[in-house]
């Protein structure tokens, strides 16, 4: 096979993995970095230390509505290998980075019955798809 026509295909596969590098899902924390950088159409998900069975709950206050867009409700799961009842599990929220832009992604946890009170914790990131 010539070079020119070994160059085309493998030219080609390059360009695909690079696409399909760049949808790969980023993964955020209370440890990560922000801000945070998306191309529209990739996924952002969004996983906080949570415990319910104190009454207090992580709210969405700003979604970032103008540059993500949810995808689904709040997913909590406890640490099944535990086996003790109130121990501290995760929340999951997932994204998808909608419209190039810049948005804010906060989130107060607080006892919902009581939005006068100061949250106890807040995470906010700001979010730039482009």
């Amino acid at each position: 096979m010539t070079l020119p026509r070994l160059l085309l295909p493998m030219s080609l596969a390059l360009l695909t993995a690079c696409a399909q590098q760049s949808r790969q899902t980023v993964e955020l924390d209370a440890e990560s970095e922000c801000p945070k950088r998306l191309a529209p159409g990739q996924n952002l998900t969004l996983t906080l230390t949570s415990n319910p069975t104190t009454g207090y709950r992580w709210q969405v206050k700003d979604p970032a509505s103008s540059v993500l867009r949810s995808l689904g409700p709040e997913v909590y799961s406890s640490p099944e290998e535990s086996g003790l009842v109130g121990v501290a599990g995760t929340s999951t929220w997932r994204f998808q980075a909608s419209a190039p832009g810049d948005g804010n992604l906060v989130l107060v946890y607080q006892q919902p019955w009581a939005p006068e009170v100061q949250p106890v914790q807040t995470f906010e990131c700001a979010i730039r798809v482009r």
